[in-house]
């Protein structure tokens, strides 16, 4: 399985949306699978959907749930090539739920192992407005805005709660008893826990405990999975973070370092310019210019 494993940018990318045309671009899709849970929704034509051991037609205006860590793939049907678009994104970094509920991660993963349905016809892609969801996620990922992940994060939440309330029609029961509310952490949500706390000093050695791992077998765990060490995952959500800032605010590097993580405004400064190439105030220049 491991020979199947597609690598996803979780620090950079944790939403993806793009329209996939397969007259134009590589097809089929080969067995693969990765951490991301991956929605498709059809545009034009069909297309034979294997996940697992299952195989099924995902024809126009239709929508197909691979979930994450799943093995999938895409063939050609009997009416041409198809078009479909793409929504990939990180699971676990969507865990804002009502309080008497479990995380949406934990609910998917209920539904996953309760066999709730996957691919919605038809009449059930209009219920969870799956165009208009799209076309907006679409539309926001091509430009790069201010608030661009809140937009993309919201129109997901939509599109996954219109989701668990058609199979919570369908007989799903959200229950502690079967979807337990623990906060325990694995390596494929740590970065939850990691965002939550990059502002504080974070220690290798305490993120590991969260997983309830050693630090080396963590460390190793860690680099498999997002190919770059735990440290330099931190160091690297920690520009990212002050670009935002950067771009988006007039806040002080003062108050931007502290905000990020780093020491003090010094280090901030010495380390954006190891990163960057030029200084935090260069980089707001050049992005305001």
């Amino acid at each position: 399985m491991n020979g199947l494993f597609e690598k996803s940018d979780s620090l950079n990318n944790p939403i993806e949306c793009f329209i996939y045309d397969a007259a134009k671009i590589g097809f089929p899709i080969k067995p693969h699978w990765h951490y991301f849970a991956e929605f498709i929704y059809m545009l034009e034509g069909s297309a034979e959907m294997r996940c697992n051991d299952c195989s099924c037609i995902l024809r126009k205006g239709e929508m197909m749930i691979f979930h994450p860590s799943v093995v999938h793939a895409i063939y050609p049907a009997d009416d041409g090539m198809p078009v479909y678009a793409v929504l990939k994104f990180d699971i676990n970094r969507f865990n804002q739920t009502p309080t008497y509920a479990p995380k949406i991660r934990s609910i998917f993963r209920h539904a996953e192992k309760t066999g709730m349905k996957i691919l919605f016809e038809k009449d059930e892609a209009e219920k969870v407005e799956c165009s208009r969801i799209w076309s907006a996620c679409l539309s926001e990922f091509a430009e790069y805005n201010y608030g661009r992940d809140l937009v993309l994060q919201a129109n997901i939440y939509e599109l996954l709660m219109n989701i668990i309330r058609l199979w919570l029609a369908d007989g799903m029961v959200i229950d502690s008893r079967f979807i337990p509310q623990t906060e325990d952490h694995s390596i494929e949500n740590i970065t939850e826990y990691i965002d939550l706390f990059l502002s504080d000093n974070l220690r290798v050695e305490d993120i590991a405990e969260q997983c309830g791992l050693s630090y080396s077998c963590f460390a190793k765990k860690f680099r498999e999975q997002y190919g770059m060490s735990c440290k330099q995952y931190i160091e690297k959500m920690r520009f990212y973070k002050a670009e935002e800032f950067l771009i988006f605010t007039d806040f002080d590097l003062n108050y931007i370092s502290q905000e990020t993580g780093f020491s003090d405004c010094s280090h901030f400064i010495k380390n954006f310019k190891k990163y960057k190439g030029i200084t935090p105030k260069q980089f707001r220049m050049s992005r305001r210019a």
